[in-house]
């Protein structure tokens, strides 16, 4: 499963537009995985559970949503594998076990991070709106913070649906529009350069993470899902609304380090639970 303008093309020149498009959310990925460069020093074990114990420490919700106890004996994708911290314990926990991403990078580092921990999956280079799997053929596809990024996040929505069997689950992470870290990027890109008229959309897209990162309201991210019965979705506040680390920011500088000093984050919890960046959905085929 490998995208043709790695194996065919040698210039962006013979690309169509979505092409590029993809390539430079390859590129973005490819350069590091996601937490690579705060967490990792190696790639031994000892690593491997440094990093998996700080992700789970800053986001300890993924535990709960993923449920990862109960994917034994189940056929198990996830889109979008990164390190691999979520894909070890799925295998940890007995999942028939499938995953790609985008990325040589993410396949190399969890390929390593099973080896080392004498675990298997089926891993491949793979496009999330264009998945080589039957029709009917996992019990559970799971995606943390990952299908916001590919251009056509409906079609990567679809193909879920599509290789779930019927009464299959669900897991899918992805952004949320109404959040304090999508508030902070629009001050400090929209407000403070003088065009606050600059949308939400084009925030996203050109500040948060990969070119072209989406974001959803409730009312879009149900419409995204509208093939899925039972859909079940909530928020979380997460330390990037919270300013409670360094994790995952890059914009850096006196603005930010005075904010983080100041910030009213259990105003925020009070009064504000929803207004997370991470969107968690649950549904049903």
């Amino acid at each position: 499963m490998k995208f043709g303008y790695e194996q065919t093309h040698s210039t962006e020149n013979h690309l169509q537009p979505k092409d590029i498009e993809k390539k430079s959310i390859h590129d973005f990925w490819n350069n590091a995985s996601c937490g690579e460069d705060l967490y990792l020093g190696g790639l031994t074990k000892q690593d491997y559970n440094l990093q998996s114990a700080e992700r789970y420490r800053l986001e300890p919700y993924i535990e709960t949503f993923a449920r990862f106890a109960e994917a034994k004996q189940l056929r198990v994708l996830e889109i979008g594998i990164g390190l691999g911290a979520d894909h070890q314990r799925f295998a940890e926990a007995g999942a028939e076990l499938f995953g790609i991403d985008l990325t040589s990078r993410a396949i190399n580092h969890t390929s390593c991070r099973l080896q080392a921990f004498g675990l298997t999956s089926v891993l491949s280079i793979g496009d999330a709106e264009i998945l080589t799997f039957d029709h009917d053929f996992f019990d559970l596809v799971y995606s943390w913070g990952v299908l916001h990024h590919t251009p056509s996040t409906d079609k990567a929505v679809a193909e879920v649906f599509r290789v779930l069997k019927t009464g299959g689950i669900a897991r899918i992470m992805i952004y949320h529009k109404w959040s304090f870290v999508g508030l902070m990027l629009w001050f400090r890109y929209g407000l403070l350069h003088g065009k606050p008229w600059t949308s939400l959309k084009s925030i996203y897209g050109k500040y948060l993470e990969s070119p072209g990162t989406k974001a959803y309201s409730f009312s879009e991210a149900t419409k995204l899902m509208h093939q899925f019965r039972d859909v079940q979705i909530r928020t979380v506040l997460t330390h990037g609304d919270l300013l409670s680390s360094h994790a995952g920011q890059r914009h850096q500088g006196l603005l930010l380090h005075l904010a983080r000093s100041i910030w009213p984050r259990w105003f925020i919890q009070k009064l504000f639970p929803r207004a997370g960046l991470f969107m968690l959905i649950q549904a049903t085929k």
